[in-house]
């Protein structure tokens, strides 16, 4: 009888381990859906902001390039891996994008491309929002995987760790600040 009961815990908990692993890994997948909802906005809005500011960047056909470029490569990215890189340069794009387009005073005054600047700026906030929760998914699924006694779960039923959103290196910089107060004599 104890061997019986011994038995039928065991059973319990690899049941319970693998379900737990089960969740885990569909919420790794729901919150990808979820950056991939605000990266289809996006997307959609890059197109909008591009043929907006056009007119007005004539010097700047590089960054516009560039922002088109990385989207088309973003859309049609075959696996995760190359969309989450080609989203990494989407967002370094359009930061050099907003950047550029502080230069430029008639864009600034101008109402839709304002509308679209302010549009896309919620939808990076959405998407930043949305990796940090991807990634916190992403660090719990990983965890259970890697520890005891769950592993011996994942590993006899092909759970694997899940890829972290990481940013553009360019991103993980630290920016130089210098707030002396002396002026550079000529």
């Amino acid at each position: 009888m104890v061997f019986l009961i011994i038995i039928v815990a065991i059973v319990a908990w690899v049941i319970l381990a693998y379900n737990r692993l089960v969740s885990l890994r569909n919420q790794v997948d729901n919150s990808w859906r979820q950056i991939d909802v605000q990266l289809k906005r996006r997307h959609d809005l890059i197109p909008n902001l591009v043929e907006a500011v056009k007119g007005y960047m004539q010097f700047e056909r590089d960054t516009l390039t560039q922002v088109v470029e990385a989207r088309a490569k973003a859309v049609n990215a075959p696996d995760q891996a190359s969309r989450m890189a080609a989203e990494t340069q989407i967002t370094t794009g359009m930061g050099k994008l907003l950047a550029v387009m502080e230069n430029y005073p008639q864009l600034k005054a101008d109402e839709n491309v304002l509308k679209l600047q302010e549009e896309l700026t919620t939808t990076e906030n959405q998407i930043a929002y949305a990796r940090q929760a991807y990634n916190d998914v992403v660090l719990a699924l990983n965890t259970r995987i890697q520890s005891f006694p769950a592993n011996l779960i994942a590993s006899n039923f092909g759970f694997k760790d899940a890829e972290y959103f990481k940013g553009a290196p360019e991103e993980q910089a630290v920016p130089k600040v210098d707030l002396s107060m002396t002026t550079p004599r000529a």
